[in-house]
């Protein structure tokens, strides 16, 4: 009998507020991000409120993402910019900071060191 490859991906969104009391939703990554974490990945940004243009990707708990992962953080990018939403970042390595800004994603998202820094950097 074939395995079933191991799912070490979660993801889910809290509410934060921003210093200026603006509310923030935060997707906050958990284990892996791979091609088999596209349900979950998915899953969770349906969390986020349709009312929310301000979101935190959290990836302080990541431990892998391969090129797949990326895929699929690029498709999250592009679908928060169609609902006009403006995305934070922070909680990368430094290895997967690097690799963010050789893919450009830096563009799309700003990295930053920690949560608080990327709720205020939002522009209102």
């Amino acid at each position: 009998m074939a395995m079933q490859p191991q799912l070490n991906t979660r993801a889910h969104v809290d509410q934060v507020k921003a210093p200026d009391g603006s509310p923030v939703a935060v997707l906050r990554f958990t284990g892996d991000i791979t091609s088999t974490s596209r349900d979950v990945v998915f899953g969770a940004y349906r969390e986020v409120p349709a009312a929310a243009r301000k979101v935190v990707f959290d990836f302080s708990k990541m431990e892998y993402m391969n090129s797949s992962g990326i895929a699929l953080i690029i498709e999250l990018l592009m679908a928060a910019s169609k609902a006009d939403r403006s995305v934070q970042s922070f909680g990368l390595s430094p290895h997967f900071q690097k690799v963010f800004i050789m893919v450009g994603l830096n563009k799309y998202t700003h990295l930053h060191p920690d949560e608080t820094t990327a709720c205020s950097a939002f522009d209102d």
